[in-house]
């Protein structure tokens, strides 16, 4: 696994260590995008990533399978070689159905957890 795609609604405002993923995952070598529904996020979240999808801005919307292969994609990856976590089910299978490994988010232990494994973090 070479990269992590995030939500940011119910996975990245669950609390200072999900606020912080995105900057533990790149300093441990992996490419990081946003993928939310969300209009906007705060500017300080843009820096964060390495690439940053709102809405349908790649003409795709999850829970479509093509929202999360054109993200791998901007981070130059096979949706084969990222981790999506995201708070919504559908959007989880939506990302198993592209290829990627889907992480459900539900707390941050857990998650973050889950993570750990897959990254060997």
């Amino acid at each position: 696994m070479r990269g992590l795609i995030l939500d940011y609604g119910g996975v990245l405002t669950d609390g200072p260590e999900m606020a912080d993923l995105p900057q533990r995952a790149r300093s441990a070598g992996l490419r990081v995008a946003l993928l939310s529904d969300a209009h906007a996020v705060p500017a300080e979240f843009r820096d964060r990533f390495d690439a940053v999808v709102l809405g349908a801005a790649t003409g795709a919307r999850k829970p479509d399978p093509e929202a999360f292969r054109r993200t791998a994609a901007l981070l130059g990856l096979e949706p084969g070689d990222c981790v999506v976590v995201d708070d919504v089910p559908v959007n989880v299978r939506g990302a198993g159905a592209a290829g990627a490994v889907g992480v459900r988010h539900t707390d941050p232990e857990s998650t973050l957890r889950e993570l750990g494994i897959l990254f060997d973090w």
